[in-house]
């Protein structure tokens, strides 16, 4: 990311914000109308929780980052936005410690599961299963691998390239994904494709018996 004052940019931010907005705004996969609390996991420098926030007024935005060297950008790239709550420490692998409200309708993150080891994208997949009401969702962005190799030439010299710098890194298979948030609750619903090759993997969080009974009248993000 470059910076410009206290608002470091990324390119990759600027261009894929667009399409993963008209995801969360579709009906079909996006956040429903009673929507409230949406908690952003590695909001990097700020850009997503701009976009997203101003697109829905009416959600408070928790973003988060591990470094919080990156406070001060997300903080310039939200201020003046009434609903984003200033940004806190979240260590994606430790869901038990993670910030934000209780409970939650949505949570978001944008590449992170190819740059960090196994464990960050199985405490995500397990966070979200625990904090997501019923009905709630996981939207996951980032290049994957499929049917246990990535999709292109491309993602291929790209998922060694990331192996070389780091054996704990590289593309995820979405099969090894869906498998482990369906361990945490998490049924996923689509692959999206995005561009650049990437995807948009959306879980929703199923509910049990007795969270059924707990939310009653109150489904997450108002879907009938």
């Amino acid at each position: 990311p470059r910076a410009g004052g206290m608002r470091a940019t990324s390119a990759a931010a600027e261009r894929n914000r667009g399409p993963i907005l008209e995801v969360l705004q579709s009906p079909r996969l996006g956040l429903g109308p009673r929507a409230r609390e949406v908690l952003e996991v590695a909001s990097g420098t700020g850009q997503h929780a701009r976009s997203f926030a101003e697109a829905f007024p009416g959600v408070s935005w928790h973003p988060t980052e591990r470094d919080p060297e990156r406070f001060a950008s997300i903080r310039a790239w939200t201020d003046g936005l009434p609903n984003v709550a200033p940004p806190l420490p979240l260590d994606a692998a430790a869901p038990e410690a993670w910030p934000g409200p209780p409970r939650l309708d949505g949570v978001v993150c944008v590449n992170l599961t190819h740059i960090s080891p196994w464990s960050c994208t199985l405490g995500l997949l397990r966070g979200a299963g625990q904090r997501l009401r019923p009905g709630g969702r996981l939207w996951l962005y980032g290049p994957f691998a499929v049917g246990g190799a990535p999709t292109t030439p491309g993602n291929a010299a790209f998922d060694a390239d990331l192996r070389a710098r780091c054996a704990e890194w590289g593309y995820r298979d979405v099969a090894d994904v869906g498998a482990a948030a369906e361990a945490g609750g998490l049924a996923l619903l689509e692959r999206v494709a995005m561009p650049a090759d990437n995807f948009l993997l959306v879980f929703e969080r199923r509910a049990g018996d007795e969270e059924e009974q707990e939310e009653e009248g109150d489904p997450a993000g108002g879907r009938e």
